[in-house]
């Protein structure tokens, strides 16, 4: 059984299960003497104060929605998203508690474009570790899915997280494009076309 190791967030603190401890110097005299102590004060965090992909494995759902004719429906990110704001990026979203990967990509389908999936595909999953915007390493589990959906239904249903929709080929990717756009689609091109 592998242990559960403390995540460290600066030189001094760490987050282990739910509670934020931090190392801390009392010094204490006594008669001629004094003491440096290093305790540990420890508080429990909030949920939700806790961030998905930085304070624990975020694992998220990433769809890549097509018209079954080799047409790929992306979006291009707001300035309200968490990172790569204002780049081309296709759908994905957390994936909620004591939801399926199915009932989790259909959710997120229906939320950010409006439709329903006619047919869905799991493909891979894939390990995504890198630094945000705010210098901060973040670590999710990304779960990636082929869905083919009606494109006649497609509108934006969150548009404090989407900006644009447009509908794209290998031939013709906007730019700027999201930074991991190329190795997920990579994995996943075979599968587009029912």
């Amino acid at each position: 059984m592998k242990k559960l190791l403390p995540q460290p967030i600066g030189p001094e603190k760490v987050i282990f299960k739910g509670k934020l401890i931090e190392i801390v110097e009392q010094k204490i005299k006594a008669g001629d003497y004094e003491y440096t102590l290093e305790m540990a004060k420890v508080k429990k965090i909030p949920e939700k104060e806790l961030k998905k992909g930085v304070d624990y494995i975020g694992v998220t759902c990433v769809f890549f929605c097509h018209d079954g004719k080799g047409n790929l429906l992306m979006h291009k990110r707001s300035q309200n998203c968490r990172d790569e704001r204002g780049h081309w990026d296709v759908g994905g979203g957390s994936l909620e508690f004591g939801e399926s990967f199915e009932e989790g990509v259909t959710r997120e389908i229906k939320e950010e474009y409006c439709c329903d999936v006619l047919d869905l595909k799991f493909v891979d999953v894939k390990n995504v570790l890198r630094v945000n915007h705010n210098n901060k390493k973040t670590h999710w589990i990304a779960l990636l899915f082929a869905a083919h959906i009606d494109p006649s239904q497609v509108k934006i249903g969150e548009p404090e997280a989407i900006e644009e929709l447009g509908w794209f080929t290998e031939k013709n990717w906007p730019e700027p494009i999201h930074s991991y756009f190329h190795s997920c689609y990579e994995i996943v091109k075979t599968h587009l076309i029912p």
